[in-house]
């Protein structure tokens, strides 16, 4: 990966609809060599893949809430049970195993409050749990899907 690599990437990360010639200008290069690097960048894993940011309050999904999880059960069958219903539950966008007193993160993005507790229910009810603990985000201060290109 070299600074020519990374500034595609950049580029990608703030508009993957940028056309091939833009790119390739913005880069100094010609288009060719310019599309040949972004389908390295694919072929190799740095990209992998191009999708449209959906803004939530017009989709009617505003509320963010962080739900930390703590279980009893730390065994594989249980896991995949509880991965498995997570899986299957669209308000939750993102699921994270965790180190320190927390066992597991979901961030999930509803309307409100009753359609959140309609999603804890569904988590409750599906899955055993020792503690699950919601806070709701008041305000949303940075927000960026852009990954640092530093350590590449």
């Amino acid at each position: 990966m070299d600074k020519i690599d990374k500034h595609i990437l950049a580029l990608l990360q703030e508009d993957a609809a940028l056309a091939i010639n833009d790119i390739a200008e913005q880069v100094g290069l010609s288009a060719t060599p310019c599309w040949r690097r972004i389908q390295n960048l694919e072929k190799e894993g740095f990209i992998q893949r191009r999708v449209a940011l959906l803004d939530p309050e017009k989709l009617n999904v505003g509320v963010t809430v962080f739900v930390s999880v703590k279980t009893s059960q730390h065994n594989e069958k249980w896991f995949k049970h509880f991965a498995s219903v997570v899986s299957t539950i669209p308000q939750i966008v993102e699921f994270y195993r965790m180190s320190g007193d927390t066992d597991y993160l979901l961030r999930v993005v509803v309307p409100d409050i009753k359609a959140f507790d309609r999603v804890y229910r569904r988590l409750i009810r599906d899955v055993e749990l020792s503690d699950v603990s919601s806070s709701f985000a008041m305000e949303q201060i940075k927000y960026t899907t852009a990954l640092p290109l530093d350590y590449a």
